[in-house]
């Protein structure tokens, strides 16, 4: 029998109301055997190329359409043409069964958006929902997100992705022997680079073929291996240092050109004993306000761990501002939009601090301690290996196996707070139930949709961490 049929009219028993058909706005469906009732408003809602727009001819022709599929799972696509979301009841479904019925009446799309839907994050409801396992002993070196929740995982010289119902997932063999460096370009499109491997690669995870293969010329003719990706809407940022290591750069490639090289900053050979040189970006961020690129690197030496901050203009290739670490030199560093300010996690005391996009100088006191500023003084490393990344207006780091979650606190009416010195006041919350809290150290976090992705040293698997009001 195919899916939809046309019964009778409803004055020949389908339904005991006469006045189905006089509301010119409803339309009657049988999905099953059990008949529903909904608008056209609301049937156009799946759009012009699924299976509803099908229903208009049949209503307008007095027929009731029919539908030979589950009438329950029907009542939950139905639920989410009218309200956007899934109602309560779904979570007494298999999500792929939920996903199957969506494809079938061609609203993947809609589901899609209803449960990776970013506003839908709860940053202080966060909690361990579910475990992605890896195949092989390796355990993550790079995790990359796409906006409605989809992951890729690196591990060992494999790429395993999830879809972002997290059900379905695939995995890639590539030519690296391990991949440092992993940034998702689509749902289907990674670029990957390694520190040991010449080449960024860029990889279509569903043929498992390497598009292209990006390379720097250095001076020397050896080849470039990668440090760092990061991208804006309409670039790829790449840190490249040479096989040699005696000289480094950032390249900036057209996404929309078929990676067309656009320009070259941060260029450095290097001479003698030029620490400063030496050190290539290991990691990239984009800062869409203020229309720069944030490029970091740190090195360990006699002196210590020292490290460098450099602000890139790319239409000119000019450096802005450069932030020099020496005191407290980061073990991790990032940006956020949002909130206007850089933050780290300071390698030898272990404590988050910021600086205002405002007060961003050569200084490297121009950070503010979000904690204890009194260790700073601190040389026993307790930032090692701690991780940081912002989402949103909210900061999260890692301290060993724990998560610590940042937030800021507002003042009054001022969209900053601040506190008698002018600096603004963040507070700290532990995330997680107290089942959740531990574990090994973390090594990588990742956020899609509306979910925290979470990887551990020595474990096969990725965590998720959803919010619990928002989860099916």
């Amino acid at each position: 029998m195919p899916p939809i049929s046309h019964l009778k009219p409803l004055s020949n028993g389908l339904s005991n109301n006469p006045q189905d058909f006089s509301k010119p706005n409803v339309v009657t469906i049988d999905v099953g055997g059990q008949l529903f009732q909904t608008t056209i408003q609301t049937l156009t809602l799946a759009g012009s190329n699924t299976l509803f727009s099908n229903l208009f001819n049949s209503s307008q022709q007095n027929r009731i359409p029919f539908i030979d599929r589950d009438p329950e799972l029907f009542s939950i696509i139905l639920s989410l043409l009218r309200t956007g979301n899934l109602p309560s009841k779904a979570k007494s479904f298999e999500i792929q069964d939920i996903v199957f019925e969506a494809k079938f009446y061609g609203v993947e799309d809609l589901l899609v958006q209803s449960q990776s839907n970013p506003s839908q994050f709860e940053p202080f409801d966060l909690e361990k929902s579910m475990i992605l396992p890896l195949s092989g002993r390796d355990s993550p070196s790079a995790i990359a997100t796409t906006p409605y929740g989809s992951v890729h995982v690196s591990h060992g010289s494999k790429i395993t992705s999830f879809d972002w119902s997290l059900q379905r997932k695939s995995t890639t063999l590539t030519q690296f022997t391990a991949i440092d460096s992993l940034l998702a370009l689509s749902s289907n499109v990674v670029a990957a680079g390694a520190t040991d491997f010449c080449g960024l690669q860029i990889i279509d995870l569903e043929t498992g073929f390497v598009r292209q293969t990006l390379n720097w010329e250095n001076v020397t003719k050896s080849g470039s291996t990668v440090q760092a990706i990061g991208t804006s809407p309409e670039h790829l940022f790449t840190s490249f240092e040479s096989s040699r290591r005696n000289s480094n750069s950032i390249l900036v490639y057209d996404l929309n050109d078929s990676f067309k090289v656009v320009s070259e900053i941060g260029h450095n050979e290097i001479f003698g004993a030029d620490l400063d040189s030496a050190i290539p970006s290991t990691k990239l961020n984009w800062i869409p306000s203020l229309n720069l690129l944030m490029a970091s690197g740190s090195h360990s030496g006699a002196s210590g761990i020292t490290g460098n901050i450099k602000f890139w203009d790319i239409r000119s290739g000019n450096l802005v501002s450069e932030i020099k670490e020496k005191t407290d030199c980061f073990s991790d560093i990032t940006v956020s939009d949002t909130l206007s300010a850089v933050f780290k996690i300071g390698i030898n005391s272990g404590e988050v601090s910021y600086i205002d996009f405002r007060s961003i100088s050569s200084d490297d006191d121009s950070w503010n301690c979000l904690g204890d500023s009194r260790k700073l003084m601190n040389v026993k490393k307790e930032g090692f290996g701690c991780k940081i990344e912002t989402h949103g207006n909210q900061v999260f780091c890692s301290k060993e196996g724990e998560l610590d979650l940042w937030s800021e606190v507002l003042m009054g009416s001022s969209t900053t707070g601040q506190n008698g010195n002018g600096e603004r006041i963040f507070k700290k919350n532990v995330l997680g139930r107290s089942k959740d809290i531990g574990g090994n150290r973390i090594t990588n976090l990742g956020f899609g949709g509306n979910k925290m992705f979470v990887a551990r040293k020595d474990q096969q698997c990725v965590e998720v961490w959803q919010s619990s009001v928002r989860r099916i």
